[in-house]
C-alpha cells in the first residue's frame, strides 16, 4: 500500500484532509501531523512515498522541512499544499518542491496528482536513479545561452521578449520555466506549453530573481570527455520539436493536443542531459561503447543504469507535473510499441521526427541511427500518412541546412 504523509500546523486543515480522502483508505496508508519536526520523526520510523506539506508553519516552515526530506529521503515525492505565500518563501521552496498545489484544493485534484506520483514509481525501475532524479532542482544550460540570458537580464534595457526567445532555445531552461509557470503559486487557469509565453507570464522581475538570486539555471561545463555535446543535443531537440509540430499540423491535430508537440519534442532527450551531467563517468563509458557500434544507446543504458534516458527524462517531467502526453512521448519515443494506446498522438509525432532526424543529418545517436517503427505506425492505422510526414520533416531539415 502506498504511504502518504500530510504536514500542516492547522488542525482544521488536517481534519478536512482526513474527511476528504477517507474513500482512499483502502488504497493509501495516510499519516497526518502538525509540524515539520514531527513529520521527520515519522519518516525516521517508516518510509513514505509522498509528502504533502503546508508552506507557512511556525518554527520549521515548509521549505525547511522539504529540504530536509530531500536530503534524508531523496526517493520521496514532495508536494506543497499551501495558501498565499510571499515571493521570498516561494523562491525558497522551488528547489525541494516537485509540485505546488493551492489551498483550497478539491479532492479530485489532490487524488489525481498523488495518483500520478504513484504511477511514476513504475516508470523508473532503478531505485538509485529515482533518488538521483528526485533531488534534481535545476539542469545545466548551454554556456552561450546562459551568458546571453545573463547579459540580457543585466542590460540597461532588458526585453522580456528577448528573454523568452533565449529561454525557448534551451532545453533545461524551457523545462524549468514551464514547471514554475504551471504551478499553483502563479494561479494560471490554462496550462502553458510555450517556454517564451511562460517567460512572459512570469515577468522580467521574477525571471531575474530566479536566475540571479535563486539560481534555477546553471552553466553547462564540459562533460563526458567531449563525447557528449550539449550544443548538438540542443540543435537536435529543437529540430524534433519543430518536426513533431509540423506532423501535428499536417494531421490537423486538435489545437489543445498540438500544443504539447513542440515541448515534447524539445524535451524528449532530457534524460541524456540528466545522466551526462550527474553521472558523467558512467555515461562516458556508455557513450564510448555506443560510438563503437556495440548496441543501441538505450540497450547499453539499460544494461548500465537499469533504465534508459527516455525513462529518466519522463520520470523527472512527471515529478515536475508536466502533462501526460508529454511524459508519454518522452518515455516511449524509442519504443512506441511499448505504449498501451493505439492512436496518433504526441508520441507518434515525436517518435517519427526523432527517427527522421537521422535522414536530415541532425541525428545525435551516433553510428546506429534510429529508424521509424513502421509496425507501430501500421498498428495505429496511419501507414498511408507516413509519406506525408516524411516530406514535412524533410522540408524542415532542408530549411535548416
Amino acid at each position: 500500500m502506498r504511504k502518504i504523509l500530510f504536514v500542516d500546523d492547522d488542525q482544521n486543515v488536517l481534519d478536512g484532509l482526513r474527511r476528504m480522502l477517507r474513500p482512499m483508505r483502502a488504497e493509501w496508508d495516510m499519516r497526518f501531523t502538525d509540524s515539520g519536526p514531527n513529520g521527520l520523526q515519522l519518516m525516521e520510523n517508516e518510509p513514505f512515498d509522498v509528502v504533502v506539506s503546508d508552506m507557512r508553519m511556525p518554527g520549521m516552515d515548509g521549505a525547511q522541512f522539504l529540504n530536509e526530506v530531500m536530503r534524508l529521503y531523496p526517493r520521496t515525492v514532495r508536494f506543497v499544499l499551501s495558501g498565499q505565500s510571499d515571493r521570498e518563501t516561494i523562491f525558497r521552496s522551488i528547489g525541494p518542491t516537485h509540485q505546488f498545489l493551492s489551498k483550497p484544493c478539491d479532492a479530485d485534484t489532490l487524488k489525481q496528482v498523488v495518483a500520478c506520483a504513484f504511477a511514476l514509481r513504475d516508470v523508473l525501475h532503478s531505485e538509485p536513479l529515482k533518488a538521483l532524479v528526485s533531488q534534481i532542482d535545476t539542469l545545466p544550460s548551454l554556456p552561450d545561452t546562459y551568458t546571453h540570458l545573463m547579459e540580457e537580464l543585466q542590460s540597461a534595457d532588458p526585453s522580456i521578449q528577448r528573454v523568452g526567445d533565449i529561454i525557448s532555445q534551451d532545453m533545461a531552461m524551457s523545462a524549468k520555466v514551464l514547471q514554475l509557470v504551471n504551478s499553483a503559486f502563479f494561479g494560471l487557469r490554462s496550462h502553458v506549453t510555450s517556454p517564451a509565453q511562460a517567460a512572459s507570464l512570469l515577468g522580467q522581475d521574477v525571471i531575474r530573481s530566479l536566475v540571479l538570486v535563486v539560481h534555477v539555471f546553471s552553466r553547462q561545463e564540459t562533460i563526458c570527455e567531449g563525447l557528449f555535446s550539449a550544443e548538438v543535443l540542443q540543435h537536435h531537440s529543437l529540430f524534433v520539436g519543430t518536426g513533431a509540430q509540423a506532423i501535428g499540423k499536417y494531421e490537423k491535430m486538435d489545437r489543445k493536443k498540438a500544443d504539447n508537440l513542440f515541448i515534447a519534442g524539445i524535451l524528449h532527450d532530457l534524460g541524456k542531459l540528466v545522466l551526462a551531467a550527474n553521472l558523467s563517468e558512467r555515461y562516458t563509458e556508455v557513450l564510448k561503447r555506443f560510438h563503437a557500434g556495440e548496441a543501441r544507446l538505450i540497450e547499453i543504458e539499460r544494461e548500465v543504469f537499469g533504465a534508459t534516458h527516455a525513462e529518466v527524462g519522463a520520470y523527472l517531467l512527471g515529478l515536475w507535473g508536466f502533462p501526460d502526453p508529454v511524459i508519454e512521448a518522452v518515455a516511449f519515443h524509442h519504443e512506441p510499441r511499448q505504449y498501451s494506446k493505439h492512436e496518433f498522438d504526441a508520441l507518434t509525432a515525436v517518435h517519427v521526427a526523432n527517427a527522421l532526424s537521422g535522414v536530415t543529418r541532425i541525428e545525435i545517436d551516433g553510428p546506429l541511427y534510429e529508424v521509424v517503427d513502421l509496425e507501430y505506425i501500421k498498428n495505429i492505422g496511419m501507414l498511408e500518412n507516413y509519406r506525408g510526414w516524411e516530406q514535412v520533416v524533410s522540408a524542415i531539415g532542408k530549411a535548416a541546412s
